[in-house]
């Protein structure tokens, strides 16, 4: 095209002879800010009158838009859903995860009552915590076992009695 529009200036068609000096003294300074290499640029100003246009409807291009359309909301749907699996399941496994290290808390915190437990339990502390209180050991015939009881041989209700101990001699 720029081969063109050189020959139409060249031949001194169309524009009077002082447009077309003009337009050879820009493209000699283009040519020059550009080192050598001649490429003309013209601006052209095209006008376009649109307002007598009338689009015809046209029933195959419609079709094929719904049909495009549909498509596009079914794949679009399809990745939503397996998004939203994905990232449910994301969830569940940090869900599990944080569940297993509180079960695993619970745990250690089990061990250590069932430490403390039997360190409380120990039969030998007790007896010291119990001197130390000033109680004494239990008197041959003040305890009874459940055991030997007749309450067990009968199984009929019985009810508990007390006898309080004979004060001490002075």
């Amino acid at each position: 095209m720029a081969a063109c529009t050189t020959t139409y200036f060249e031949r001194g068609n169309g524009w009077p002879p002082r447009v077309a000096e003009h337009n050879a003294a820009l493209l000699a300074q283009q040519a020059m800010r550009r080192r050598g290499v001649r490429t003309p640029e013209i601006p052209f100003t095209k006008h376009f009158d649109n307002s007598r246009l009338v689009k015809a409807p046209d029933p195959v291009r419609v079709r094929q838009m719904r049909i495009f359309s549909a498509a596009i909301t079914v794949l679009f749907s399809l990745v939503m859903v397996y998004g939203l699996q994905h990232f449910s399941a994301i969830e569940g496994s940090y869900r599990v995860e944080a569940e297993k290290q509180q079960r695993d808390q619970l745990r250690e915190q089990n061990r250590q009552l069932r430490l403390a437990e039997a360190q409380l339990a120990q039969p030998g502390r007790i007896d010291q915590l119990a001197r130390g209180m000033g109680m004494a050991a239990p008197q041959p015939g003040q305890v009874v076992h459940a055991t030997n009881s007749v309450a067990d041989a009968t199984s009929a209700p019985a009810l508990a009695q007390v006898t309080p101990p004979a004060p001490p001699v002075r």
